[in-house]
């Protein structure tokens, strides 16, 4: 499931970004420097982008708020603030893992599973660049999430 999503998303976001996929050399070590730099720009770039659209949104609030007479028209109003507020918010998480990603590529850290120390792998880092864990290690835990998730279902 995780390996469908992998090629899937990798297209979306190198593609969003105008950035090429990488090419690793026949005898280039894994997490090279230019790899390392490779990483990071894209990390980068995903920051600014996602630094840009709250801009956007705090600008489209304050800017385009309008007080309707009609009750409808505020509801509408408020609903599509609402949405854009969850966005932002589901963006503002996904910037702190932009940043301990960075903070990993400056220490060395960056590329290697939190849970096995193995390699994650450049096509999933290129796909989720603030991925810690490898294919593996999240394959069990979704598995693992899936299990005891599902005796809860009489809870909810």
């Amino acid at each position: 499931m995780v390996r469908k999503k992998v090629n899937n998303i990798k297209n979306d976001l190198l593609t969003r970004f105008g950035i090429q996929a990488y090419q690793a050399g026949t005898r280039e070590k894994y997490m090279s420097n230019k790899q390392l730099k490779h990483f990071k720009n894209i990390l980068l770039t995903w920051k600014a982008q996602l630094e840009n659209e709250a801009n956007k949104t705090v600008h489209h609030i304050k800017n385009e708020s309008v007080n309707f007479a009609d009750p409808n028209d505020r509801a509408s109003q408020e609903s599509d603030f609402s949405l854009e507020l969850r966005t932002r918010d589901r963006e503002r998480k996904l910037l702190k893992k932009i940043q301990f990603s960075i903070k990993k590529i400056e220490n060395g850290s960056y590329g290697y599973c939190q849970e096995t120390g193995e390699e994650i792998g450049l096509k999933r880092l290129e796909a989720r660049p603030v991925a810690n864990l490898c294919l593996e290690a999240q394959e069990r835990r979704e598995i693992k999430d899936k299990q005891f998730s599902e005796g809860d279902d009489y809870l909810r």
